[in-house]
């Protein structure tokens, strides 16, 4: 029966340590964890803030498409307007 309650004892003591160990492992690699899941995020951020700017500079060459043919029709309408100035006789 002795033996029996020294075997207990070891094999608490065993456990103990097991549990110390992996306590010390799991405080050890936290912070790791922590960088890893911080890097992660900014990765993310990241890929966001790609897709963003793809987003806006597809935007832009939109909004210059747009400026580009406004300027053309509105060269057009001031050769209109001096066209139809010069055709009209003066009234000095």
């Amino acid at each position: 029966m002795n033996e029996l309650r020294e075997a207990v004892n070891e094999l608490e003591a065993a456990l103990k340590r097991l549990e110390d160990s992996v306590e010390d492992l799991t405080g050890r690699r936290s912070p790791t964890r922590q960088v890893h899941a911080e890097a992660e995020a900014l990765r993310r951020d990241r890929a966001k803030l790609a897709l963003d700017l793809d987003a806006s500079r597809a935007r832009e060459k939109e909004l210059e498409a747009l400026a580009d043919e406004a300027s053309r029709a509105l060269g057009v309408a001031i050769a209109e307007v001096k066209a139809a100035l010069k055709t009209q006789p003066s009234s000095h």
